[in-house]
């Protein structure tokens, strides 16, 4: 395991166990949400964010978190793994209520000086609000990945579907010693 793609619904933990596996296995890093999401939540144009992936996933070892299907295929052409976080929904949407209320009250920087938006929390439209989206999109998110699993075109990666934060231990703890 070198070169890992961390994928899941938002809330499930993709960036944190992503930091975790690349500081154990001594690699490089990337959340896919902060290239993506330019200032003023301005969207980096697909041609420009796939340029940056291509040159990322060139290293020998790298972690990438993010669920981007406008980057996928750099990133799984090039992974040896993929780790998706089926966490239940209940876990899942306590963690972005956590997350996004501290965000919110904390003023919080996300990436490349945005903050969340109060009027995005009190929305429900998927499209705006982080809390609608990973309501609305657990179930997609599930049938996704495991329709990825079967896929011909993905027969050199090595799957490894997460369900509860022991799974997420036990591959952390597999991954080696934390890095100093």
């Amino acid at each position: 395991m070198q070169r890992v793609s961390v994928v899941g619904n938002s809330g499930s933990g993709k960036t944190t166990l992503a930091r975790q596996l690349a500081g154990r296995l001594g690699v490089a890093h990337v959340e896919l949400d902060a290239i993506f999401h330019q200032p003023d939540w301005q969207e980096l144009p697909a041609a420009d964010f796939r340029a940056a992936l291509q040159e990322f996933v060139e290293q020998p070892g790298w972690v990438v978190d993010g669920n981007y299907s406008t980057v996928q295929d750099i990133v799984w052409a090039r992974a040896d793994t993929v780790i998706v976080l089926d966490l239940p929904r209940s876990l899942v949407m306590r963690r972005v209520a956590r997350r996004t209320l501290g965000r919110l009250l904390l003023r919080r920087e996300l990436w490349n000086g945005n903050r969340e938006p109060w009027s995005n929390v009190l929305s429900v439209d998927p499209q705006r609000s982080i809390l609608a989206w990973a309501w609305t999109r657990h179930h997609t998110y599930q049938e996704r990945f495991a329709q990825a699993q079967v896929d011909p075109a993905n027969a050199h990666l090595q799957f490894l579907v997460l369900h509860s934060r022991r799974d997420v231990r036990s591959v952390v703890a597999a991954a080696g010693p934390a890095a100093t």
